[in-house]
């Protein structure tokens, strides 16, 4: 008796336990199949990191795109984005040839991979590399030496065109709309590499930094 009520018991376990497991597969494969479409913009504050200026200043700028958010399982998304970003700084050094202040503005198309992750019914946190490119820049340079015109003879020809980086961020959701942080750090030098007078430089020897802040809104999908 004790044997046939625990083989009954058993079996109901490995069904409830099978039931279960299924039901759950199929929550995943559903929610796997979730995917957002909308737009995306917001505010930045960018930099450029270098270590021959004495001091630099962050300048304002903004971001503007699309994303889309593909749900890979209950809690995770990839999320892909396309927007066009500014970036820059404004640099100051002071060297024995020469002392002044630069003022770099930086405009990209900006493609972020980024792995999201839930972490409460409202947060989420993301994370993943970014590529760009540059398609417009302009540097405004003034200094006690005035050799060289910066505003006409410095043009995105003398930039790299691609940028590579990494991303990371968090943002809150307020009903259908998101409210976020993330900051994006470059991983390419900004300026080329330049021969003058003999002597190699790269003006300006500096990475791209960003601390941005956005909102967005799903368009299209559930």
């Amino acid at each position: 008796m004790k044997n046939s009520v625990f083989a009954q018991t058993y079996y109901l376990l490995a069904i409830c336990i099978l039931l279960g497991s299924q039901a759950v597969m199929a929550q995943e494969q559903q929610t796997a199949n979730e995917t957002q479409f909308g737009l995306k913009g917001g505010v930045n504050f960018s930099d450029l990191f270098t270590e021959g200026a004495d001091r630099s200043n962050t300048i304002a700028g903004f971001n503007a795109g699309l994303f889309a958010k593909v749900a890979v399982a209950s809690k995770w998304a990839i999320q892909p984005e396309i927007y066009y970003t500014t970036k820059g700084a404004e640099v100051t050094y002071n060297n024995s040839f020469v002392d002044g202040t630069a003022r770099f503005r930086l405009n990209y198309i900006e493609m972020p991979l980024l792995l999201v992750a839930d972490i409460g019914d409202k947060v989420q946190i993301m994370l993943g590399p970014y590529a760009s490119y540059l398609v417009g820049g302009k540097v405004k340079n003034s200094s006690n030496v005035q050799l060289f015109n910066f505003e006409d003879n410095i043009s995105v020809n003398d930039y790299n065109r691609f940028d590579f980086g990494i991303v990371a961020g968090i943002s809150m959701d307020f009903g259908t709309v998101s409210i976020g942080s993330r900051y994006t750090y470059g991983l390419t030098t900004v300026g080329k590499e330049r021969t003058f007078a003999g002597s190699q430089y790269t003006f300006p020897d500096a990475n791209n930094g960003v601390l941005n802040f956005f909102m967005a809104v799903p368009i299209l999908g559930n």
